[in-house]
């Protein structure tokens, strides 16, 4: 088995927002993602997930290294001003290169 290597970008942010956040990482060019709730405390409070409007969710996109960097660089100018959002990236082997 071949060793081959994509990003992992993982955003938490405000299930708010998951829609156009969804749209934006489509049109940058992400084939697939994973959408969880998310729950912690961080600088804008603790977010319990117990309503809607005041839930978290935690969005996982593997893809190219291009790919992960250009929907990171526009997440951050359209969002980090107005919403809670975290952001990071790491290397991950997969196991199935043909669906990344």
């Amino acid at each position: 088995m071949s060793n081959e290597y994509r990003k992992l970008l993982t955003v938490i942010t405000e299930s708010a927002i998951e829609r156009d956040l969804l749209a934006d990482m489509e049109r940058l060019g992400a084939h697939g993602y994973t959408v969880t709730d998310a729950r912690g405390k961080g600088s804008r409070g603790v977010r319990d997930a117990g309503w809607g409007e005041a839930s978290n969710i935690r969005v996982e996109v593997l893809c190219d290294d291009a790919t992960a960097r250009a929907i990171a660089l526009h997440l951050r100018t359209r969002y980090y001003d107005n919403y809670a959002m975290i952001l990071f990236m790491s290397d991950v082997e997969i196991l199935r290169p043909e669906k990344f």
